[in-house]
């Protein structure tokens, strides 16, 4: 157990599943911590497939499964893309009466995100006050993500705004989210609003953030300020 949980911590991913198969092959009486880090694991290898095989080796043997089993699993699969998995998974917590966390939201927001499915996402994102839990800020960027991936810009800056008034800290990941959503919508205004006030508050930009900002200039007709911007980008 101890190992293991080593090996899970320290990151050597493999080599944990590697004491995992040993382990599960013996007489060995396997607890939740070992099963644990073995999703674990798989979880930052991206292999959810064998995360789930583990988690149905758990299940099997009868061993109680709590919300940080769940939120592995949920996680593998929201890292392979497997919406539907980790809704099923998601599903089961509330069949089993397992309370759900900030981090079982981030993961499920994220799989939606990752599969464009934006109503889902905001579902979710509502779901969490009634639970008296705040979206911190990988939450609302998967949200602004999730809206942004299908030209949704109104409701990438409704969630920023929200995101303002919480008080959640704004990141490199959120600005370039809300810019692009700008972009797609054709608001090139309100990008270069954005963009200013992300270089005046974090002094910083890439790649994403200057294309997104360029584009929506050049999709606009403003060809000047996309040049400008470009001139100041690459001083």
């Amino acid at each position: 157990s101890a190992a293991i949980s080593a090996c899970e911590k320290g990151g050597k991913w493999e080599f944990a599943l590697q004491l995992f198969r040993v382990a599960s092959q013996s007489r060995l009486n396997l607890d939740a911590i070992i099963f644990s880090a073995a999703i674990s694991s798989c979880e930052k290898q991206g292999e959810w497939a064998k995360a789930l095989q583990v988690f149905g080796l758990m299940a099997q043997r009868r061993v109680e499964m709590d919300v940080i089993i769940y939120n592995a699993a949920i996680s593998a699969c929201e890292k392979g893309g497997e919406w539907k998995t980790a809704s099923q998974l998601f599903g089961m917590m509330a069949t089993k009466n397992i309370e759900s966390t900030v981090i079982t939201f981030n993961a499920m927001i994220s799989a939606c995100e990752k599969v464009g499915k934006w109503e889902d996402a905001l579902n979710l994102l509502s779901g969490m006050a009634p639970r008296k839990l705040q979206p911190s800020a990988i939450t609302l960027n998967a949200a602004i993500s999730a809206c942004t991936k299908i030209s949704k810009w109104e409701d990438s800056l409704r969630l920023f705004s929200a995101m303002l008034q919480s008080k959640v800290e704004s990141t490199l990941i959120t600005f370039n989210a809300v810019i692009s959503a700008c972009e797609r919508g054709g608001e090139w205004k309100k990008a270069l609003q954005f963009f200013s006030a992300m270089v005046q508050r974090m002094a910083e930009v890439d790649k994403i953030t200057c294309s997104a900002a360029i584009s929506a200039c050049e999709k606009g007709g403003e060809w000047e300020k996309a040049l400008h911007l470009l001139d100041v980008i690459t001083q």
